[in-house]
């Protein structure tokens, strides 16, 4: 036997590794901001941070900080200030465009009244009697933001000690108020009542919206002629009056907040050249408070570690915010190069590219890349555009001279599908075909798959008899 010498001991090991510390979670967040997110950020961080404020004149503004009289400031060494906007100094300013002037997007929210009150408006109008304007109000708070009727009329009845013919009575009143559809039960008695109120009612369209429903919605428009005993043409009309209501008619009403987008850069053509502006106008300017500048070079121990805390935090904070405006616009100048015919002739010249290429250019990981692109948007000449959609697979050209990307096929596809005849629709087969004779080598089942990204339905669902 070979003897085994076993022991233990202790040894030194010097490694390298990347550590996940808090100021690098940060970047990394704020990296992935939008600038309505990264505005909001500031604010909570503002609230946060005693030493951060928002800038009322430039940093670089002798007259904006009293402190920096003193040439010999010991903080300012400290934090190296300097190196610090040396750094942050973009090599491509010559290209930028500033304006000064430029404002913010507005906050656009609507003013209408939410559906209670605009329903006890129409209520106080119609109703004098108090024990039915009393059952009024409780009906009008069981409605639920789309509009329908939530609980039963005997739990009603029960509730406010009357009748269930008096309740159906003061529910009658309700749905015949505005908006048409209001107070129904399910949606078969919301769609009815939109009939009967626009003048539309038809005993056809009574007999699919209380028993084909789901029908209509598969497009068996056939199936239901032959048990109505009449032509699908009729059908089809029936089911074009019933897509003119609404499902959820409160739905209209509220204070919510109108959804809009901020672009996060604008590329605009100037004397040739794109011009890149990353649209900061809504993210404040911070800078430090001069007193807490002043007091971390004067105060005690246990206060400096406080103050130079807080300051290292705000120098960081601040940092990482220029860092994103850099990134952002390294990416949006490698796009414009890589996307050059999007830019000049529009969105059917939109190329394949991947994030793996756009980090190579400018010399970061494709991580970066992506966190960089998510949830922004940049104006260009041909509109809002997410940077996103600017990243595609490639589909294979039928002579596989040059790759397409899947963009440029999904435009292509709704095109001939707004193009065909709605009597002859294409098949997501027809549809390969065609595509493979305008140079895009594509199946069906991607076909299929890229119609049913844009919402757009089956051949059977489409045809118009």
């Amino acid at each position: 036997m070979i003897p085994i010498n076993l022991g233990y001991g202790l040894k030194l090991e010097l490694n390298q590794k990347l550590m996940m510390t808090p100021e690098l979670r940060q970047a990394i967040a704020i990296l992935q901001l939008s600038a309505l997110e990264l505005s909001d950020m500031i604010e909570q961080e503002i609230m946060e941070n005693p030493v951060l404020e928002i800038a009322e004149k430039e940093v670089d503004d002798p007259e904006a900080d009293p402190v920096n009289e003193n040439p010999k400031e010991q903080l300012d060494d400290y934090l190296n200030w300097d190196d610090y906007f040396n750094q942050g100094i973009d090599k491509k300013s010559e290209y930028m465009v500033v304006d000064d002037e430029k404002t913010t997007v507005e906050k656009f929210v609507k003013n209408n009244v939410s559906l209670h009150e605009h329903l006890e408006f129409q209520l106080h109008l119609a109703v004098r009697d108090e024990a039915a304007k009393r059952i009024g109000h409780y009906l009008i708070g069981c409605i639920d933001e789309n509009g329908y009727l939530c609980g039963t009329l005997s739990e009603a009845a029960d509730t406010l000690g009357t009748s269930e013919d008096r309740v159906l009575e003061v529910l009658n009143l309700i749905q015949t108020f505005d908006p048409m559809g209001v107070g129904a039960r399910d949606l078969k008695e919301c769609l009815l009542l939109q009939c009967q109120q626009k003048g539309t009612y038809t005993t056809l369209v009574e007999d699919i919206i209380c028993h084909y429903l789901p029908e209509v919605a598969a497009g068996k428009y056939k199936a239901i002629a032959e048990k109505l005993n009449c032509r699908p043409q009729e059908i089809q009309q029936a089911v074009d009056v019933i897509r003119t209501f609404d499902p959820k008619p409160g739905r209209a009403f509220g204070n919510d907040q109108c959804s809009y987008i901020v672009a996060d850069m604008t590329v605009e053509r100037v004397n040739g050249k794109y011009v890149i502006t990353v649209n900061d106008t809504s993210v404040p300017k911070l800078t430090i408070n001069p007193y807490y500048r002043r007091v971390a070079v004067d105060a005690d121990s246990e206060s400096k570690k406080f103050i130079e805390g807080r300051l290292n935090s705000a120098v960081w904070l601040i940092k990482s915010i220029e860092q994103r405006r850099r990134t952002l616009y390294n990416v949006m100048e490698a796009i414009i190069e890589l996307q050059q015919d999007f830019f000049d002739k529009g969105a059917k010249f939109l190329r394949p590219l991947v994030m793996k290429k756009v980090a190579e250019k400018i010399e970061v990981h494709e991580s970066t890349v992506s966190r960089a692109i998510a949830n922004k948007y940049v104006d260009t000449p041909h509109g809002l555009v997410s940077l996103r959609s600017f990243f595609s697979t490639a589909v294979q050209s039928s002579d596989g001279s040059q790759d397409v990307s899947a963009t440029k096929v999904k435009q292509k596809i709704k095109e001939l599908i707004n193009t065909e005849d709605s009597s002859d629709p294409f098949s997501d087969q027809a549809l390969s075909e065609i595509l493979c004779q305008h140079g895009m080598k594509i199946s069906r089942r991607t076909v299929a798959k890229y119609r049913e990204e844009q919402n757009i339905p089956s051949s059977a669902k489409r045809k118009r008899y």
